[in-house]
């Protein structure tokens, strides 16, 4: 039996009829751009991220690229961010005229490490960029209060993380509703994924809010009339639809998601050679990844191939040792712990209409190899 890494075509088949239907509705009205789709979705994923204010936006990469722009960045200044990730969060403070400024992650959650960002902060430093990696909120308490402290913004990348939460003084607070403003993604592989290309800005911020919209549609509120240069990136109707049709589905995903992760977890505990994904205990991850650290990981990886079991290195390279970061002058040691996690880590199939037999046989080809 293979399994693949992903299969949107098993969660189409659960959900065909709404979003087809609601897809028509779109078509059938003629309005595909910034149609009512777009404010409707706004709203469920402002109010869903305890936030005040939603953006709709082109892509993931544009929620974090545009409120970079609104710093007004200039030459020589600095936003700290962590390595292990995606490109777009780095790539995105250098397209808006920025140098990202790289620390080490924590070893057990992959997250940043807010001790190494506090030591990194300097006169140039303008803003904090965590991402809640896999599914995973960052230790958000101790970076704002670093922030705060230096007058720094900070962006929360919650691209794999909507709706993920993390208890605060007793409180539940998610992704999304302490940073100044945060980004999230809706390519399709996400836990709430576009059948295209998409993304969000949620802020509780009115000024903010009130900027990133003109930012979106090429700088100005009102046709025609541009009080500054900004760019065009705008949320789809169609898939605004769609995504609206996914919302309600979120929560149970998010659940069948961590009831996987629980059973690999355990199913995989007496296997030494293999350390499942630290949660931390404030923590309600997600898991958009589920990651293991391997060791022989890239011979595990060549098993899983030839046995036909989807997986992934997220992320192979640490954004520090990328070709085009190197006028940074980061070197091999510079960062021990990202590259430690860069050569251990391997995801596994965790999308939740995974069935108890495709779990076996993973967990299965993984006791095979080691054994």
């Amino acid at each position: 039996m293979n399994v693949p890494m992903l299969d949107l075509v098993a969660q189409y088949a659960t959900i065909k009829d709404e979003v087809l239907a609601a897809m028509m509705k779109v078509v059938e009205a003629q309005v595909f751009i910034m149609g009512p789709s777009v404010p409707q979705l706004e709203v469920e994923i402002a109010r869903l991220s305890h936030a005040k204010h939603g953006i709709g936006c082109a892509s993931g990469t544009d929620a974090l690229l545009l409120p970079l722009k609104a710093l007004n960045l200039k030459p020589g200044d600095e936003v700290i961010t962590t390595p292990f990730t995606f490109f777009a969060t780095a790539g995105t403070i250098h397209n808006a005229g920025g140098t990202p400024v790289f620390v080490d992650i924590q070893p057990d959650t992959f997250n940043i490490d807010p001790a190494a960002v506090k030591r990194a902060i300097t006169p140039r430093t303008r803003a904090i960029v965590p991402v809640h990696l896999y599914g995973q909120m960052v230790d958000m308490l101790e970076l704002m209060t670093i922030a705060r402290a230096k007058g720094l913004k900070l962006i929360e990348d919650a691209a794999q993380a909507i709706g993920a939460r993390r208890k605060m003084d007793g409180e539940w607070r998610m992704a999304g509703e302490l940073g100044w403003v945060t980004g999230y993604s809706f390519f399709p592989s996400k836990n709430l994924g576009a059948w295209g290309d998409g993304g969000m800005i949620v802020t509780s911020d009115d000024a903010a809010a009130d900027r990133l919209k003109k930012l979106r549609l090429h700088g100005g509120a009102k046709q025609y009339h541009h009080e500054e240069v900004g760019t065009n990136s705008r949320l789809d109707t169609l898939q605004a639809a769609v995504l609206l049709a996914k919302v309600p589905h979120l929560g149970q995903w998010s659940a069948k998601r961590r009831e996987h992760a629980a059973y690999y977890t355990k199913a995989l505990a007496d296997i030494p050679e293999v350390t499942p994904p630290v949660v931390d205990p404030a923590n309600e991850h997600i898991f958009h990844q589920y990651t293991l650290r391997a060791e022989r990981r890239d011979e595990l990886q060549g098993h899983l191939k030839k046995e036909g079991i989807g997986h992934a290195v997220y992320y192979p390279v640490p954004l520090h040792r990328q070709p085009c970061f190197a006028h940074l002058g980061y070197k091999d040691g510079s960062l021990p712990q990202a590259e430690r996690a860069a050569r251990e880590v391997i995801s596994l199939p965790i999308y939740p209409e995974l069935t108890p037999a495709q779990r076996d046989r993973v967990v299965d080809t993984i006791r095979g190899f080691y054994r």
